[in-house]
């Protein structure tokens, strides 16, 4: 006799509960076998304290119809709650924003006084800052020039961010959510870099030749290099 094979594998952990969906059967067969397996005692409502649920749907893609009627049968009239539904299938919309995430956004003119230079991913700019000039993105900022005015690197948050500039001598650094202010009539330095340290969450200015073992993951192309 064949044994049936299982569609919904359902397992403890010490946050809660994982339901794994599989991918492979049709959606009508999956929500049957969900039913049937809830239906037990165990996963009846009680007067503890909601079990958080994650829901792995592996490379199906849900529709929000979907989605809330998977969530409503696992909660409806038990104790559990849902945290997340993750699937491995990207949206349009998600695999454009990490496209752009890990995009370098090469541009070539001056920031003037006044002037904000917002972009997503990493900027390379070919041309200086000046002061009162702003430039963000929420990747690494790369000055082919005189960084004057003010550059925020991970504006989103990303505390892995740097700025390098060939010759740094800014008004303001941000990396994510820190800022350091720079005297003015600095004269700057050249080729130097900047970066959180990670242990004193505090800037660290150094050599650009530096970047390297301090962020080795900026080396993300090498897979292209022809020779050398």
């Amino acid at each position: 006799m064949t044994q049936k094979k299982q569609h919904v594998t359902i397992k403890g952990t010490k946050d809660g509960l994982n339901f794994l969906l599989d991918d492979r059967c049709s959606y009508e067969s999956l929500l049957e076998e969900l039913k049937e397996k809830l239906s037990t005692k165990h996963y009846q409502g009680s007067d503890e304290p909601d079990v958080m649920v994650n829901v792995k749907v592996g490379h199906r893609y849900l529709t929000e119809d979907q989605a809330e009627e998977i969530s409503s049968i696992i909660t409806e009239g038990r104790n559990l709650a849902i945290e997340e539904i993750h699937s491995d299938v990207l949206t349009k919309a998600e695999a454009e924003l990490l496209r752009q995430e890990s995009q370098v956004v090469t541009l070539t003119k001056m920031v003037r006084s006044g002037q904000v230079l917002k972009v997503r991913g990493d900027l390379l700019l070919i041309g200086d800052v000046n002061p009162s000039g702003t430039v963000m993105a929420t990747g690494n900022v790369y000055i082919m020039g005189a960084l004057k005015g003010v550059a925020h690197a991970g504006f989103e948050g990303d505390t892995k961010a740097v700025v390098a500039a060939a010759l740094m001598s800014p008004t303001q650094l941000r990396i994510a959510d820190q800022i350091h202010q720079f005297d003015e009539g600095d004269k700057g330095v050249a080729m130097a870099s900047a970066y959180l340290d990670s242990e004193a969450e505090s800037f660290k200015l150094e050599r650009v030749q530096d970047l390297m073992r301090q962020r080795p993951n900026l080396q993300k192309n090498d897979s292209q290099i022809i020779d050398g």
